[in-house]
């Protein structure tokens, strides 16, 4: 097996993170993209995801699955010990619900403020500015939301570490890159991120 993607890329970093908590990095070659350069816009990669996304999971047989959360999915029902996206059908339904939620109204808006106020992709899309800045905001709103869920919550989902505290950590470090940080209004995120800085998955 393979994954291709880009090490410094936020959805890579979920990925990596969901496979080092299962134990399961080895299992396969990890194949290094240049984004900037343009190397997943190839023909050669599109017919591996026609979306030209990272990260992208290439089976033996040649099969291939893009969208991080399905890639973790795959190696969750690979390795279904010490779950991360829950086991009993409450406890799968919330996990869900607070990781599309770090994702739709977090994580994609840091994504599209970065790529509509940096111009780092400026010679495959149109910026607009504009929409970037709204992005932004949107953004430091949801941290409020994550700040109120945390004042009553270990975890972002609840008892147990999940997949929607990977998405929320890797979000929460890819948002420095649009001057988006945590301070001091925000203990119980603080609590939380100290706590997640300390899985050794977080150095994936």
């Amino acid at each position: 097996m393979k994954i291709y993607e880009e090490r410094i890329a936020p959805n890579a970093r979920r990925v990596r993170m969901f496979m080092a908590e299962k134990g399961c990095l080895d299992d396969v070659e990890w194949v290094q993209l240049d984004l900037k350069s343009g190397e997943n816009i190839t023909p050669e990669f599109k017919r591996k995801n026609p979306l030209a996304k990272v990260p992208v999971l290439e089976l033996d047989d040649g099969t291939c699955v893009s969208e991080s959360v399905a890639i973790c999915r795959y190696f969750e029902a690979l390795h279904p010990e010490s779950s991360l996206m829950g086991e009993e059908p409450l406890e799968q339904a919330q996990i869900e619900m607070w990781q599309r939620r770090c994702e739709i109204y977090f994580m994609n808006l840091v994504g599209m403020g970065f790529q509509h106020t940096s111009g780092y992709f400026a010679d495959r899309m149109t910026p607009v500015k504009e929409w970037g800045e709204i992005c932004v905001k949107s953004a430091a709103k949801f941290l409020k939301l994550l700040e109120a869920r945390l004042a009553e919550s270990e975890f972002v989902a609840g008892e147990k570490f999940s997949i929607a505290d990977i998405t929320a950590l890797v979000t929460i470090d890819f948002a420095k890159v649009i001057r988006l940080r945590l301070d001091d209004s925000m203990p119980n995120i603080n609590r939380w991120y100290a706590q997640m800085n300390e899985r050794p998955s977080a150095q994936a």
